[in-house]
């Protein structure tokens, strides 16, 4: 977008951009987000900025009006695969949090120094500065959401020390950690009891089809889910972790509910941002369905179920292991070989809810391969796969890029160009992928064009349309959630994604 665009949406008050850029006020010195109700300033005073660091950066502090940090964040990290989009998946991840600029760096390839430059250049803002950010925004959402102690609410947004909390919240957010409580419309909701109750925002329409689609693939004493719930364990790098992600459609302001059972404090931001990227809440689901509801074969389905969202990924290891279990099966039979496997895990150490092991380590999968069934070839791809991760050899997560994780994962034995593909939807988030030679795709192609028009007949037009859906790009991968979902439809628990969809 170029500075009208954005100029023409703030005075708008479009909410659909509140994330994806910030308006910073030379008249005011605050930055606010683009539907700030306050009035829309003269042209000539506003900068925009791509991150509210690069605003913190330039000197500007929060508006207390609109509080521009209590938002949903922006597609734009999944959409850019540079290493802008790259770094900031890690930050967002708590990448600095544990190993600092240096592991950060190390992760993309890069120096600290060159590092420093690139996210300068492109971002406004050097990486503490990023995570400096990051942290902000989660002390808001704790201290606003839960009756947590200032100090466990320090620590759990990764900052060092409590004068450092106290000082960033003041300079953010020109407030007292103690008044931004105070600025809550609601009362905090986990009252005197361990767990936390959070909200978690996102940009409507929201499809709540995405809880089906993990409830059929939930492994029990692992995950639960029902059509509007979903509940497992983690691991996490300082500990064991329990959440369960609740959606009430008739809630006035429809927020996601997280309620976080246990977790180490110091991995809370990225559980946070791993709950985030699973449902994919940072989504502008109608910049998407804008662009899918013009593709003719899609119209009614995205009519149907606007707002739908591509499942993420909690654990980057995990999710190969499901891709690879799952391929060539249906879902119900991958459902049950990763329950068998599941035996592999361990016992949780903080079991509730009916949810008490946790999914196996890759090292675990590589011992317990006589947990495995199915094809030789197949169980002893899974099993060097599963021992390479163990071992260190394969490293992949959400830094990588497309073609990154191409080279990283293609030579695996028994991995392919689906599961490549699969695994950087659910992992990078990568929008654009279209799984072409899937069979579930191409049974929701014809299940969505009843009959076949639209790969035949010249009576509506369709003939013209490509075959990869490259018309709807860059957003082909939540087209083939749509065709999934169509394929799916006639017996919802036993569909069958062709190669896996896992």
């Amino acid at each position: 977008m170029d500075f009208w665009q954005r100029y023409r949406a703030i005075d708008a008050r479009d909410p659909r951009f509140d994330g994806q850029f910030f308006t910073a006020v030379r008249s005011t010195g605050i930055y606010c987000r683009p539907s700030c109700p306050a009035r829309t300033p003269k042209a000539a005073n506003v900068t925009f900025y791509e991150t509210s660091a690069a605003a913190h950066e330039a000197g500007y502090r929060a508006c207390k009006r609109c509080l521009p940090e209590a938002v949903p964040g922006t597609p734009a990290w999944n959409v850019r695969q540079d290493v802008a989009g790259r770094a900031m998946r890690l930050i967002n991840d708590g990448v600095i949090n544990r190993d600092g600029v240096a592991g950060l760096a190390a992760r993309l390839g890069y120096s600290p120094r060159q590092l420093n430059r690139i996210l300068g250049q492109e971002l406004g803002a050097g990486p503490l500065s990023l995570a400096r950010a990051a942290r902000a925004q989660t002390a808001r959402t704790l201290l606003v959401s839960t009756s947590m102690k200032l100090a466990d609410v320090a620590f759990a947004a990764g900052f060092s020390s409590v004068r450092q909390f106290n000082e960033t919240i003041a300079e953010v957010f020109a407030m007292t950690p103690t008044a931004l409580r105070q600025t809550s419309r609601h009362p905090s909701r986990d009252g005197g009891t361990t767990a936390l109750t959070l909200g978690l925002p996102y940009r409507p329409p929201f499809d709540p089809g995405i809880f089906s689609f993990l409830a059929v693939r939930a492994i029990p004493g692992i995950e639960e889910g029902t059509a509007t719930s979903y509940a497992r364990t983690l691991r996490l790098p300082h500990g064991d972790a329990r959440f369960r992600v609740e959606y009430d459609g008739g809630t006035r302001e429809r927020q996601l509910t997280l309620t976080v059972g246990a977790v180490d404090l110091r991995d809370l931001p990225a559980l946070l941002s791993r709950v985030r990227r699973l449902f994919d809440l940072d989504a502008d689901p109608e910049a998407i369905d804008s662009a899918l509801a013009a593709d003719p074969r899609l119209a009614a389905s995205v009519g149907e179920a606007p707002g739908m969202r591509m499942p993420g990924a909690l654990d980057p290891q995990e999710l190969l292991v499901r891709a690879m279990v799952g391929q060539q099966v249906t879902v119900a039979a991958a459902r049950t070989a990763l329950t068998q496997l599941s035996a592999a895990g361990s016992h949780s150490s903080a079991p509730g809810e009916g949810l008490d092991r946790l999914f196996p380590t890759p090292a675990e999968i590589a011992a317990g391969s006589h947990l495995l069934r199915g094809p030789r070839r197949r169980i002893e791809s899974l099993v060097q796969a599963a021992a390479a991760m163990a071992e260190g050899h394969l490293e992949f997560g959400y830094g990588d890029d497309l073609s990154g994780l191409r080279a990283k994962l293609l030579p695996l034995p028994g991995v392919g160009p689906w599961t490549v593909g699969y695994v950087a939807m659910r992992v990078l988030g990568a929008p654009d992928v279209f799984l072409a030679n899937d069979a579930a795709v191409r049974n929701g192609i014809r299940a969505l064009d009843n009959g076949g028009k639209a790969n035949g007949d010249n009576t509506d037009g369709h003939s013209a349309l490509s075959s990869d859906f490259r018309e709807t790009s860059p957003w082909r991968s939540y087209a083939t959630m749509h065709l999934w979902r169509a394929a799916a439809r006639p017996a919802l628990t036993t569909a069958a994604p062709g190669k896996g969809m896992p």
